[in-house]
């Protein structure tokens, strides 16, 4: 490297330093993304998701007698069998690290700030936390806690619904008003409105259903298997989102 070339590179670190610096108070971390904004995931190949959903049960929905948030534990709990627990963090925090871009912390964990690209809108939210600005940006269960109480997770144990409620595979960071809008629904009875995520949503509902041995009902098999017809698509992030 000629002197110019060095002294141009140093320049340009100390220039980076020097602005982190200015910034960045000392309990206030900004994490680079790990990925480019706005990017697609890998695209998914819907052959193993249509062979799993082949070997789901199918049954109706059982009543929803019985169900309660509480019957999956404590929200957002560090303390479960899922990937990532028990690293000092809730899983809201831990999602929003992950899904979000130019993400802020307060401390090691709790997320102040951030860009959602959102895989279910395909808009772009500026997330603040706050009383009045947390809800824009909402953590969804892809297998909605009380869709999964009516199609098998009565007959989990208590830690496998912790899991289930907490396991990254089964969460995404998303558009806080499409989220309400979801509520319990079935792949029958809503898909996120961008149809270009809708393969990645798909095969995720079949990976967590295989995973918790939860059962499928006929209009949502055959409505998973016409989404999965229009594979491959791009993957919604999280665990798993990479086979």
């Amino acid at each position: 490297m000629s002197h110019r070339l060095r002294l141009a590179a140093a320049g340009a670190a100390f220039a980076a330093a020097a602005t982190l610096a200015a910034c960045t108070p000392m309990d206030i971390v900004r994490a680079a993304p790990t990925t480019t904004p706005g990017a697609a995931g890998p695209l998914m190949s819907a052959t193993p998701a249509l062979k799993a959903l082949d070997e789901l049960p199918v049954k109706d929905r059982a009543p929803k007698t019985g169900y309660s948030r509480d019957q999956f534990g404590p929200a957002w709990s560090d303390d479960s069998t899922a990937p990532d627990s028990h690293n000092g963090c809730s899983t809201r925090d831990d999602v929003l690290a992950r899904d979000l871009s130019d993400v802020v912390r307060k401390g090691p964990c709790t997320v102040v700030s951030g860009v959602l690209h959102d895989p279910y809108t395909a808009t772009t939210i500026a997330f603040t936390r706050g009383v009045k600005t947390s809800l824009a940006v909402q953590i969804d269960h892809i297998v909605p806690l009380s869709l999964s109480w009516q199609t098998g997770a009565q007959q989990l144990s208590a830690a496998e619904r912790l899991s289930l409620a907490n396991d990254p595979l089964n969460l995404a960071a998303v558009d806080g008003p499409t989220n309400g809008a979801k509520r319990d629904g079935d792949a029958a009875t809503w898909l996120p409105p961008s149809k270009g995520i809708r393969c990645g949503y798909a095969l995720r509902q079949v990976e967590v259903k295989t995973k918790y041995r939860l059962w499928v009902t006929p209009p949502e098999k055959e409505a998973l298997r016409r989404v999965l017809g229009g594979c491959p698509g791009p993957a919604l992030p999280g665990e798993g989102a990479s086979k």
